[in-house]
């Protein structure tokens, strides 16, 4: 879908005399059977008028007609639906012009629009009317492009919940929890010698403010979830060459993604492939082999395998059970050989690959008496490892199973989904109520109470937008469609 660069602040999305009419294509450009324009602002209804020849159209009524160049030539035929203000998606009068697809008859219908006094819409600025006539919030909005962008049935119908105002209404409540309490404090702080406002001693104030931080930690662990099934994971498939790294990659994509022999150095590149597994998307990276290396384009591959190692949420370090792990060595002391430092074992899984290959049969089931010792190490250090077999298939459900512990991924059927401002907003909010708790507590400061509890009403009030910097709004609804 056509985009473009986002406005340089909201200022730009309106003006002082009232927004201009807009006009975008809101479907794909290329071949297809239905093409729409959409037309929002006051003069919509006028140039549609003009675009057909018709005096007037019905509200919410579909109407056949054909669209004509400035010399009566007939450019498209098709439908015309309007939508008159303020019962429409952007709260504006909205015409909606659906023609055939195809990038040519698109094109002059939309330059034709422009002739009659529409101008190009810009990035978002659909749905950033809509929030500007307070049709829908801006967790709403952002709920549109998820819901767009969505790579997995279960983040589409977390954004769906999202856009339905389900998220919204959680922190609308939040919201006035913490504007009851700050009342609440507030009147201890005007009427100290009033006996029956006085909540600062009688644990009214506090119980509130504890039960308020316990639905704010609840909302948070939603909101990880929800940031997970929206953005995913980047996973980095690390290690020796021949470990195995691209079978891996295979066995998880389902399909030969990766070229796969026996010569060392066959991946010289790296190769990034999506999935969704147990409804977390995974964005893997297959990495060259990291070993020295005179050959110059391998070379250049394994400075690419590093830098992507650097950037992995979770790196998984994929050796061969049969000869990569030297005598008395260790799957740890082979992690610190190839990244050149042991990496934190909350980002590090370790995959033992050809484990059908050892006499003994490793499984990832082993009672702990019968774990190596190597093994007891990793795990008092907190590392993981997962024997698996990428020619058989054998232990890769496990290892899905180790990723999505790894990173907590255990969505319920009701999440909803979030975006990285929204956990960091929370998070600002968690800590402005934990010091709202201690003034309270520790020193019975009403003052810094009602101020600390006035910042966390702010910083979750970002959420929704009704605390937000133009500049904030300029960039969310610029990564948007043209068209939405």
């Amino acid at each position: 879908m056509t985009t473009s660069s986002p406005p340089a602040n909201t200022a730009e999305l309106s003006s002082s005399s009232g927004p201009a009419t807009i006009a975008a294509i809101a479907t794909p450009l290329g071949r297809g059977g239905v093409g729409i324009i959409r037309l929002s602002g006051v003069k919509a209804h006028a140039i549609a008028c003009q675009l057909t020849g018709k005096s007037a159209f019905t509200p919410r009524l579909a109407s056949f007609c054909r669209f004509y160049q400035a010399d009566g030539t007939v450019i498209d035929e098709g439908l015309v639906l309007y939508f008159k203000a303020p019962h429409s998606f952007t709260g504006e009068d909205v015409i909606e012009l659906q023609g055939h697809g195809g990038m040519i008859l698109q094109s002059q219908l939309l330059a034709r629009a422009f002739e009659l006094g529409a101008r190009q819409a810009s990035a978002g600025e659909f749905s950033y009317r809509a929030f500007d006539n307070d049709k829908l919030d801006l967790v709403q909005a952002e709920a549109i492009a998820d819901a767009i962008d969505a790579t997995s049935a279960a983040a589409a119908s977390s954004a769906i919940r999202s856009l339905s105002g389900e998220f919204s209404q959680k922190i609308n409540q939040l919201l006035e929890q913490l504007i009851h309490l700050r009342l609440h404090v507030e009147a201890a702080i005007d009427f100290p010698d009033e006996e029956d406002v006085d909540f600062l001693s009688d644990g009214v104030i506090q119980d509130k403010l504890e039960q308020t931080q316990a639905q704010i930690d609840q909302v948070l662990a939603t909101a990880k979830q929800g940031q997970l099934l929206r953005d995913g994971i980047h996973v980095v498939l690390a290690g020796r060459p021949n470990a195995g790294k691209s079978s891996l990659l295979n066995r998880l994509a389902g399909q030969e993604r990766a070229i796969v022999t026996e010569v060392p150095g066959t991946t010289r590149d790296t190769l990034q492939e999506t999935v969704v597994l147990n409804g977390l998307t995974l964005h893997l990276t297959d990495t060259a082999g990291l070993r020295d290396t005179e050959d110059t384009v391998e070379r250049i591959g394994i400075e690419r395998a590093h830098t992507a190692i650097k950037q992995a949420d979770i790196l998984i370090m994929v050796y061969d059970v049969t000869r990569d792990i030297e005598d008395n060595g260790t799957p740890l002391q082979l992690a610190e050989q190839l990244f050149g430092e042991l990496p934190e074992a909350k980002r590090l899984l370790i995959i033992a690959n050809k484990s059908d290959l050892l006499s003994g049969k490793l499984n990832n089931n082993m009672p702990d008496n019968d774990v190596s010792a190597s093994q007891n190490q990793m795990k008092s250090q907190g590392y993981e490892q997962v024997h698996v077999s990428c020619e058989t298939g054998a232990g890769i459900e496990s290892l899905i199973e180790a990723l999505c512990a790894k990173v907590g991924f255990h969505p319920p059927e009701n999440s909803l989904i979030a975006r990285t401002r929204h956990l960091d907003a929370l998070r600002r909010t968690a800590d402005y109520l934990a010091e709202a708790h201690e003034q309270l507590t520790v020193f019975s400061a009403g003052e810094l109470v009602a101020e600390s509890l006035r910042q966390g009403q702010i910083s979750l009030g970002e959420i929704t937008g009704e605390f937000s910097a133009d500049d904030l709004l300029g960039k969310i609804f610029g990564s948007f469609c043209i068209g939405k």
